[in-house]
């Protein structure tokens, strides 16, 4: 009986005990809860708060998402540079869109496969080209079997840059940048393919517009025709993306004729050299006519030149060159006509009266002042007498005389 009592005491005592370790492991791990939960709740407060800043270079701009919609009204969809914050993702996501940084893409799409044996053919496969029109003489195109095109292999470069980031994201950008990707790499990336295919097509509209000697001589103009064309397909298409310059490195007839094509050159410069010689022969034989206005004269003269004659005179009246000689000339032998006619008028009006009391003695007085002055301005005087009765007589003159024999009057000997 005691031995049961003394077994019972101390299943009593080995309860308790197991009892108090309960209660102490059931707080210890009530405690460990409690600072887990305040450890959980200050890393989620720590990611939103600080988790949502982000850093906008200095070349960017950044548009935040709200899922997936744009945030803000008018300038506050942009993010400009600086620490900027937005909820963490996946409540908001922030877009980084390069904006000043200027980009090159090389275009080679229109050059050939260089190798040290060129084909007798080109390879459409392989080999890139472009289309020119044919030449022109006049308004008439030069066409053979209906059409007439040149071919022609060239380089380009594309500089652009993004200025409206809003346009650019709703309209081009398609690549998520993932943690640790550069936001410009990327987007050059995924931008090229559509840039290159714009301007290609804008290179071939623009090329066939011109002839291959104008592409290969006049570039400029073919540049800016092609920023033209590529501008208005990237405004069309409301890009957001600008094209800064578009540069032709190089251009180059195929090297399969490129001894025809030099042949054709060389008969090219000699053509513009013959038709330069003969238009400055033209305008220096007007000048030497008729002086500076002599291209206007002659156009009023073929009533092709519309002025009036105000104008008509004023050009007259600046006439030069052998033109002015000649109307001088003409001007003075109409005057010392005049003046002649006018002074033997006078001079018939003074004998008028005397004509009428002895015509004969005026006539016979006229006739000596005629012959007076014709000897007197001859060299060599020959007076012939004829004699009643002698018959007829031969006379010779010889009109090719020697002028050694005796000089003219004012030469010397």
């Amino acid at each position: 009986m005691l031995s049961v009592m003394q077994d019972t005491t101390e299943k009593i005592k080995d309860t308790n005990q197991l009892n108090a370790a309960d209660k102490s492991l059931s707080e210890a791990l009530r405690i460990s809860f409690i600072i887990l939960t305040i450890i959980m709740v200050g890393l989620v407060i720590g990611f939103l708060v600080f988790g949502g800043f982000r850093v906008v270079e200095s070349d960017e701009q950044a548009l935040v998402l709200t899922f997936g919609e744009i945030r803000g009204i008018g300038e506050d969809r942009l993010l400009k540079p600086g620490l900027r914050w937005a909820w963490p993702y996946p409540l908001q996501e922030v877009v980084k869109i390069p904006v000043t940084k200027k980009v090159n893409l090389a275009i080679d799409t229109f050059w050939y496969i260089e190798r040290k044996n060129m084909p007798g053919e080109l390879d459409p496969r392989y080999d890139g080209y472009c289309i020119t029109r044919g030449e022109k003489q006049g308004q008439i195109a030069i066409e053979a079997d209906g059409n007439d095109y040149n071919i022609v292999h060239s380089k380009w470069q594309l500089t652009y840059q993004i200025d409206d980031a809003e346009s650019f994201f709703k309209n081009v950008y398609t690549d998520d940048v993932q943690p640790g990707q550069s936001y410009a790499d990327i987007i050059a990336q995924s931008t090229s393919p559509l840039l290159k295919s714009l301007i290609s097509d804008s290179i071939v509209t623009a090329m066939v517009n011109y002839t291959i000697d104008e592409a290969i001589s006049n570039q400029f103009r073919i540049t800016e025709h092609v920023e033209e064309l590529l501008q208005k397909k990237l405004r069309e298409i409301q890009s957001g993306i600008k094209v800064v310059s578009v540069q032709l490195n190089n251009i180059i007839w195929p090297q399969q004729i490129n001894n025809a094509f030099l042949e054709s050159i060389r008969a090219s410069q000699v053509r513009q050299t013959l038709i330069n010689e003969a238009r400055t022969y033209a305008e220096n034989t007007l000048n030497e006519a008729a002086g500076p206005v002599a291209g206007e004269l002659l156009a009023v003269l073929e009533g092709k030149g519309n002025i009036s004659e105000v104008e008509e005179e004023l050009l007259w009246s600046q006439l030069a060159g052998a033109a002015q000689e000649k109307i001088a000339q003409a001007r003075a032998y109409r005057t010392k006509v005049v003046e002649t006619a006018k002074a033997n008028a006078d001079y018939l009006q003074k004998i008028l009266p005397e004509y009428k009391k002895r015509p004969e003695l005026v006539l016979q007085k006229i006739y000596q002042d005629a012959i007076e002055y014709v000897l007197d301005n001859v060299d060599e005087k020959m007076i012939i007498q004829t004699t009643k009765g002698a018959g007829d007589k031969e006379f010779r003159v010889l009109l090719n005389r020697d002028p050694t024999l005796k000089p003219k009057s004012g030469e010397k000997p």
